[in-house]
């Protein structure tokens, strides 16, 4: 009798493994107004993911199920409590949900492997200063075996792809001049040396680099080079550097330097 539990704890383990080092996990703030740490971009082959604001209670588990992601029982009790809300004299809709289609990025900030399904926790950037949370189970059938990490992880690439990392090609560094073969020796008498002519004042100093709001994408990269990593979510981008921290540009210039 252990030894199915025991096989089927170490595939859940195993299928966690696997997925949580294909889709890097992102870390939010406790409150779920910014990131910390930036995971993978998670960008949706499907559609019809429902998320609810962060600031709210998420009345929606979305599952994916034989190739369709649905919601749950209060979740669509919640959307016809909603639709009610818009009748005149009827009350405000008790939460302002966004429906996710495909095409557009998600993070996943937790990875877990319950008895019936993986859970992925997903994350929003800022929509109209607003960020959104969902979860979403991809089912399996909680009386058959769990299955293997290889069709777990090719159930969950139905839904997602990351977003691959731009390319950046370093430039190859420049030969080494061939070594000239020295000289025949001269018979004439050696000359007495010249002395050296004397060095050249010291260049000026380049005034020191800025780094400040407003400024454009062109003139941070002239001055502090390519960033290590950059996230592209609609009209804003955010470039990572080692040193400089996160700087963040919305329509080509910088909003913010954390």
């Amino acid at each position: 009798m252990g030894m199915p539990f025991t096989a089927g704890a170490q595939n859940k383990s195993a299928i966690e493994k696997k997925l949580v080092s294909e889709y890097a996990l992102t870390q939010a703030t406790a409150d779920q107004t910014d990131i910390v740490t930036a995971g993978a971009i998670l960008v949706l082959k499907k559609g019809n993911i429902v998320m609810a604001p962060v600031s709210g209670t998420n009345f929606y588990q979305n599952t994916y199920k034989e190739g369709k992601i649905s919601q749950n029982a209060l979740g669509k009790l919640n959307s016809g409590l909603t639709r009610l809300g818009r009748l005149p004299g009827a009350a405000p809709p008790p939460t302002n949900t966004r429906t996710f289609v495909p095409g557009e990025k998600v993070w996943v900030t937790k990875i877990e492997c319950k008895e019936d399904g993986v859970v992925f926790d997903l994350f929003t950037d800022a929509y109209a200063e607003v960020r959104y949370k969902a979860a979403l189970k991809f089912y399996f059938n909680p009386k058959g075996p769990i299955p293997a990490v290889d069709e777990m992880d090719k159930l969950v690439a139905e839904v997602f792809k990351v977003q691959p990392a731009d390319d950046t090609t370093a430039a190859a560094a420049p030969a080494a001049p061939p070594v000239a073969a020295p000289p025949p020796a001269d018979p004439t008498p050696a000359l007495a040396p010249i002395a050296p002519p004397p060095p050249p004042p010291d260049a000026p100093q380049a005034p020191p680099k800025e780094l400040k709001i407003g400024q454009t994408k062109d003139e941070v990269i002239a001055n502090f080079g390519q960033p290590e990593k950059i996230v592209k979510l609609g009209t804003k981008e955010i470039y990572y550097y080692k040193d400089l921290g996160k700087v963040t540009f919305v329509n080509g210039k910088v909003t913010d330097v954390q």
